[in-house]
């Protein structure tokens, strides 16, 4: 009877991972993101400090993968994937995968200017990976476009906001020629 209820421990475990991780990359799924920026939202707000997002891309790599193929894309995904996790240290902080080639990054109790420091941290460290990208056209090797949005959470403010904030500076980011990061400026309005 105790072998049973261990097997059937380690299997809830393992169902929790799964429903958590995401297999190719092995960072947190979009999922598991949505519940902990809702936690973190909560708490930072009770506690009137910032939370910082930042939304990355991996430029072109719609062109990297019709390149390179799928399984290059694949391991291409798994690098930059573990070396922002690697960077991420902050046991409040989460690296997750947002889907398809993008990745979005919780830092908590982070301003502004501790983010920027953080995303110039994360453009260089990929860039450093020296991944060859023929394709792209901004650099010759593997390169991110990161957008980065901050506010003090408050209550009536949903956090996709925030995300959405983030997603405009994403943008911003590819329209000045991608492999680097932009900022936005946000300042939640009250949602009734």
């Amino acid at each position: 009877m105790l072998e049973r209820t261990k097997e059937l421990e380690n299997a809830k475990e393992k169902l929790e991972y799964l429903a958590t991780v995401d297999e190719l990359t092995q960072l947190y799924n979009r999922r598991y993101f949505n519940e902990y920026l809702d936690q973190e939202w909560r708490r930072l707000g009770r506690e009137r400090k910032f939370i910082s997002l930042i939304v990355c891309d991996i430029d072109y790599f719609k062109l990297y993968n019709d390149y390179y193929h799928h399984q290059a894309g694949d391991k291409c995904l798994y690098q930059v994937a573990q070396c922002l996790k690697n960077l991420i240290k902050r046991p409040a902080d989460l690296v997750a995968r947002f889907g398809g080639e993008e990745f979005i990054i919780i830092l908590s109790n982070t301003n502004s200017l501790g983010a920027e420091k953080v995303a110039l941290k994360l453009c260089n460290a990929v860039a450093a990976l020296d991944i060859p990208h023929h394709r792209s056209k901004c650099s010759s090797h593997v390169t991110l476009s990161l957008g980065v949005a901050t506010t003090m959470p408050r209550v009536k403010v949903s956090p996709q906001k925030l995300i959405q904030a983030a997603d405009k500076a994403l943008y911003k980011a590819k329209d000045r020629g991608r492999n680097r990061f932009a900022t936005v400026e946000f300042s939640p309005k009250i949602i009734h």
